[in-house]
């Protein structure tokens, strides 16, 4: 696999950041002022995720997506050291994440890279989404799971 810096965005890169974040607007408005890197395989985009700089020395993934014929692959820790790595090489201290309150998986993913819970944001997704989102077994998705990992 490899893991390159995106200068143009792809409708096939769009699609897959919707994976991971249905709202458009925001999909927009920090695919624009963040970095994104793609991930693919035999030149096949199969994955891809956003950095964003938001205080001195601390970035924050906003989003990190994979394709689904390629999920359950390791492909999103392979990408997430890759970040850790990245943001580690220009000097950054700290990286943050947020994630869904009811996301075992992502949970899951983030605390198995490094990541600790630091805080939670109540209520992030109604504020934010015009449109419940909805997850396994019918529960709507209201609060952020903010982690961070010191680098």
């Amino acid at each position: 696999m490899e893991i390159n810096k995106v200068e143009q965005l792809t409708d096939n890169h769009n699609q897959l950041l919707l994976l991971a974040d249905p709202n458009q607007l925001l999909v927009d408005d920090y695919a624009q002022r963040g970095i994104v890197y793609e991930a693919t395989e035999d030149e096949t985009l199969v994955g891809i995720m956003v950095l964003l700089p938001t205080r001195p020395e601390t970035i924050e993934l906003v989003n990190i997506a994979v394709a689904e014929p390629f999920q359950g692959k390791g492909i999103a820790q392979e990408m997430i050291a890759f970040a850790l790595e990245i943001v580690k090489k220009n000097g950054f201290q700290t990286i943050e994440v947020g994630t869904g309150s009811i996301g075992f998986e992502q949970l899951y993913l983030y605390q198995k890279c490094g990541f600790r819970m630091v805080a939670i944001d109540r209520d992030f997704f109604v504020r934010h989404y015009e449109e419940p989102i909805i997850i396994e077994n019918g529960m709507v998705l209201q609060d952020m799971v903010r982690l961070s990992q010191d680098l």
